[in-house]
């Protein structure tokens, strides 16, 4: 079919501003995302303007970067229909044995950090093979992990707190190394600024001429300038902001390993055959493996790829705080679970974005940061965070039950739909009458 293009020559429609924010979108379809801002907004009030001060956004990168890639990995495996509630043990155990394999082993940093991820990946291939091939819930087998690596932690440990090399804390937590002239701001983080910005632009039009060959239906030229222009400006006052904090901090090196780790996630799920495998296996496991999908193969994967990134988390937070300790880990998985679900995955499976996580994510790590800065205690802190999380899901459900806009449901419906049409077509293929007519007949 030949699209019309006349579509980026014409004037000026109010129902092309809901294009800036997605072909089929509009603000309801970012909620998650406005609800961020908003937070961010009410605490930059609060605070009088400590919030988004270069040396808090700093600190907010390092002190929460942890759970983020935690929730990249969760979000995952809650897709595939499971559940991980050891991952704040497998971070805490990893933690302790890099620690004491440096102070006591003598491995180099770089050693500690190879070790630190093969051991995640051991554990993460532990639990998999009871979930994927013994056929242990997953709910089981994590809440027995954490048991048992949260034991194996304090047995390591022996309950003291291991400190780390200045090398593995600098590789792991430092910062954008100062050169270049002398300016007001760190050069190398300008110039990871203005990359990421080139990026943007060349990646918008790329998407534009390549929809213009394929002759589908173009929207205003004007939309694309303009979502370019929002996105590069928000990428421009986030490179000024880590840009310009004291001399000798800048983007943490633990935000580029964050940024570099979600962009591979996010390619992962959407564009390659193990996304599509994930998303089928949560979405309808039977329909699923009738298409050829190996659902035990998916499972091992998505357990195993949680207790590595886990490691790497504990790793992070080690090299933060300058030592591995008995409390490390403690509610992890609770933040991480938290963040995949305010970022709109299913209960049920099927549904979730890597993107979603880590905006969800960012809306309990900016609460956290938000309400120590106004001295909120940590047992009030407990207390919103879980209503901000019930909040937001139930309003979610409400208005998917009576029939309003719900970013859930919406993802149902289409994923439903989807489902329909894949059990539909096993359903023909194996009826009798279908396998006795000839091909050309079938056809």
């Amino acid at each position: 079919m030949t699209a019309d293009n006349t579509t980026e020559r014409r004037g000026f429609r109010a129902s092309d501003i809901g294009l800036i924010f997605g072909r089929r979108g509009s603000l309801k379809q970012l909620s998650i995302l406005g609800a961020l801002l908003i937070i961010i907004a009410i605490f930059q009030i609060w605070t009088g303007g400590t919030t988004l001060a270069p040396g808090n956004v700093i600190n907010l990168v390092q002190a929460y970067s942890f759970i983020l890639l935690l929730s990249v990995g969760m979000v995952m495996v809650i897709i595939t229909g499971h559940i991980d509630l050891s991952v704040g043990s497998v971070a805490a155990f990893v933690g302790i044995v890099v620690a004491t394999s440096m102070r006591d082993w003598g491995l180099p940093w770089w050693a500690g950090i190879l070790l630190g991820i093969a051991l995640g990946a051991a554990i993460g291939a532990f639990q998999g093979f009871w979930v994927a091939y013994v056929g242990v819930p997953a709910f089981i087998v994590t809440l027995a992990g954490m048991m048992i690596w949260r034991g194996a932690q304090q047995y390591v440990g022996q309950a003291q707190t291991v400190a780390v090399p200045g090398e593995f804390r600098q590789a792991l937590y430092g910062y954008l190394p100062e050169v270049g002239p002398a300016t007001p701001y760190n050069n190398l983080t300008l110039l990871l600024g203005l990359l990421v910005i080139a990026a943007i632009v060349f990646f918008q039009f790329r998407s534009r001429a390549k929809r213009k060959q394929m002759h589908a239906l173009l929207e205003p030229l004007w939309v694309t300038v303009v979502r370019t222009a929002l996105l590069a400006g928000v990428v421009l006052y986030a490179t000024l902001l880590f840009a310009s904090g004291r001399v000798g901090t800048s983007f943490p090196l633990s935000g580029i390993i964050l940024v570099v780790l979600i962009m591979f996630y996010a390619f992962l799920t959407s564009r390659t055959k193990v996304g599509r495998h994930i998303y089928a296996v949560g979405g309808n496991r039977r329909a699923a493996e009738l298409s050829g999908v190996k659902s035990r193969r998916t499972d091992f994967f998505v357990m195993l790829n949680m207790s590595t990134l886990a490691g790497v988390a504990g790793m992070l937070w080690v090299a933060r705080a300058g030592a591995a300790g008995p409390g490390d880990g403690n509610m992890w998985e609770l933040d991480a679970i938290a963040g995949v679900f305010i970022g709109g995955a299913a209960v049920s499976g099927g549904i979730g974005t890597v993107f979603g996580s880590v905006v969800g994510g960012l809306v309990m790590a900016v609460l956290n940061n938000g309400l120590q800065l106004v001295g909120v205690t940590t047992d009030r802190m407990q207390i919103i965070k879980g209503l901000v999380l019930l909040v937001a899901v139930g309003i979610d459900v409400l208005n998917k039950q009576q029939g309003r806009f719900s970013f859930i449901g919406l993802m149902l419906a289409k994923l439903k739909a989807k489902q329909g049409q894949t059990e539909l077509a096993a359903v023909d293929s194996e009826s009798p009458r279908a396998q006795s007519l000839p091909t050309d007949q079938q056809s």
